[in-house]
């Protein structure tokens, strides 16, 4: 019963921001590792943040470094990223993932959401 469900995207103009939500059921976040990852059109999917459930860590790929950060609510099993300063080339499908194992740090397991459009776009 593992499921992820993304909110939030939509559309939004370059420089302005948005908060993607990821509601989690059928595990208990605190012991997972949990990320997001983006896919644009006729791109990879690429990692875009990752949360370790091991030690804390957290990372940030090169491209959002600075304007995005990941937060999480272990009571309440949610996983946010606010985006800032929002670029054209933000533009994509956002999608969390959880990791196969309790306590690790790899966040592009089985599980996925469904995805959360985000358009940066003037």
């Amino acid at each position: 019963q593992v499921q992820l469900v993304e909110s939030g995207g939509g559309l939004v103009q370059p420089g302005g921001s948005l908060r993607l939500s990821c509601a989690a059921s059928g595990f208990t976040l605190r012991y997972y590792a949990i990320g997001w990852f983006r896919q644009a059109p006729g791109k990879e999917r690429e990692v875009v943040s990752c949360n370790s459930a091991s030690d804390g860590s957290t990372y940030y790929a090169d491209s959002v470094k600075g304007r995005f950060t990941i937060s999480r609510d272990n009571d309440k099993n949610l996983v946010y990223l606010h985006m800032n300063s929002l670029k054209p080339e933000d533009t994509a499908v956002y999608y969390c993932a959880r990791d196969n194992r309790m306590y690790g740090s790899n966040c592009q397991g089985d599980n996925w959401g469904q995805g959360t459009q985000v358009t940066v776009s003037s």
